[in-house]
């Protein structure tokens, strides 16, 4: 009996994230669920411009490479010419929360029956650690080493809160990867975003706190950590809108 397997959906090939990274983990529970909901060959992926940038390399799916900030735009058109597919993009926080917020925040407003994977783990990681529109108060990065000053940058982007108060998206929530209990909140969240598009219901953001070793200085144990003392009770894990959800509570 397979107790456990590598997803068909995920290429059998070695990822170039630094260890500790978990972008693998991520990369894995949207494979399960396009496995899982029998999608593979009608799904397209948009990859981004940063750390997933490759991430072409590792879905078993047609991929396209979109400008840097632009997934959202690229993931509108190709739905848009091609309604039967499956249409997702992956980001991370510089991707989408800066560069391309404003193909975000249009893409959620006319509820374009989209998936969207957003990655906040609080720093540019593929530039090499820069403060991020997500990085934290006070955090230290190469382009704050004294800390983020709020006075000076402004806040944090809480991506979820901000598109809950549109009226256009169907499906919205924050998830984390550090510890099992949390992967499997996260898997849930994803095929939930997946199965939104699949049964037309519109546009579906799942947020995933991730961590990132490397820039944030420490060992993948420590960074882990770091996602519950620092990340978590920053930007709080939840659904922030589900429409089908709260229509059929009425």
């Amino acid at each position: 009996m397979i107790v456990f397997e590598k997803p068909k959906s995920l290429c059998d090939v070695p990822l170039h994230y630094c260890p500790g990274c978990t972008h693998g983990i991520i990369h894995r529970l949207v494979a399960e669920a396009i496995d899982e909901l029998g999608i593979e060959g009608t799904t397209i992926g948009v990859a981004p411009v940063g750390c997933a940038v490759m991430a072409y390399d590792y879905f078993n799916c047609d991929m396209v490479e979109a400008a840097h900030g632009r997934a959202p735009a690229v993931a509108t058109g190709i739905k848009r010419a091609e309604p039967s597919n499956i249409v997702f993009t992956y980001q991370g926080d510089g991707d989408l929360a800066s560069i391309g917020m404003a193909e975000t925040v249009h893409a959620a407003t006319r509820n374009e029956n989209i998936t969207v994977i957003f990655i906040n783990n609080a720093i540019y990681g593929m530039t090499g650690g820069q403060m991020a529109p997500t990085s934290l108060p006070g955090q230290v990065t190469q382009t704050s080493p004294y800390g983020r000053d709020v006075s000076l940058c402004g806040y944090p982007v809480r991506i979820c809160e901000m598109l809950s108060e549109l009226e256009g998206p169907e499906y919205l929530a924050r998830v984390a990867v550090n510890n099992v209990r949390n992967v499997r909140s996260a898997k849930a969240a994803i095929l939930k975003a997946f199965r939104n598009q699949v049964e037309k219901k519109g546009f579906s953001l799942v947020e995933v706190i991730s961590s990132c070793p490397t820039n944030w200085g420490m060992t993948p144990e420590k960074a882990l950590e770091w996602v519950d003392t620092h990340m978590i009770p920053y930007y709080p894990l939840g659904v922030y809108k589900d429409r089908s959800a709260k229509e059929a509570a009425k």
